[in-house]
């Protein structure tokens, strides 16, 4: 990269953490960047931590708002990332199953049929039997989970499986182009 002279994984966690650095993530007594001293100090609001930990003690949750948004908003990109690389990777599955019976796709993406296409897209039993086995996963007596298993498979059937298969019309709309 022009102006560094350093592996690729440097050169992204500097540029990271200096953003990470700016919403305030390592003004958290539970964040350590790598590049500590180059990181420009927070341009947002934050609330003033305090002295929370002594020594390596474990740090416990209080009622309320530890005023932590910056390393919030960062945890919530990375999931935000994972959940957009998880429904993306339905345009592998779109390819498959386009490449396994062209004929049958071929006629609804020349017409632009998106319901066409959904509906040969959507295999309501493989849909169930993904929120069935995050069910099945839940009902474990160990170990203990934080979210109930019926949370999570909801998150898949009302959010996570429409939105794989909206990108997945979509690829298969220009799949002909």
């Amino acid at each position: 990269m022009d102006g560094f002279h350093c592996s690729l994984i440097e050169f992204m966690l500097h540029k990271t953490e200096r953003l990470h650095s700016l919403v305030g993530r390592y003004n958290s007594p539970d964040e350590h960047p790598f590049f500590g001293k180059i990181c420009p100090s927070p341009s947002c609001h934050l609330f003033n931590l305090g002295h929370v930990l002594h020594g390596p003690s474990p740090r416990f949750a209080k009622k309320g708002s530890d005023g932590n948004c910056g390393s919030s908003a960062v945890c919530d990109t990375i999931c935000l990332q994972a959940l957009s690389k998880r429904i993306h990777y339905g345009k592998f599955v779109a390819e498959a199953k386009f490449q396994a019976t062209p004929d049958t796709y071929v006629a609804a993406i020349r017409t632009q049929d998106r319901d066409q296409i959904m509906r040969l897209l959507t295999y309501e039993i493989v849909e169930s039997k993904v929120k069935e086995r995050i069910h099945e996963e839940g009902d474990c007596k160990s170990p203990v989970y934080k979210i109930k298993a019926g949370l999570v498979a909801d998150l898949y059937g009302d959010w996570i499986m429409p939105l794989t298969k909206e990108v997945q019309v979509e690829y298969l709309l220009r799949r002909l182009d």
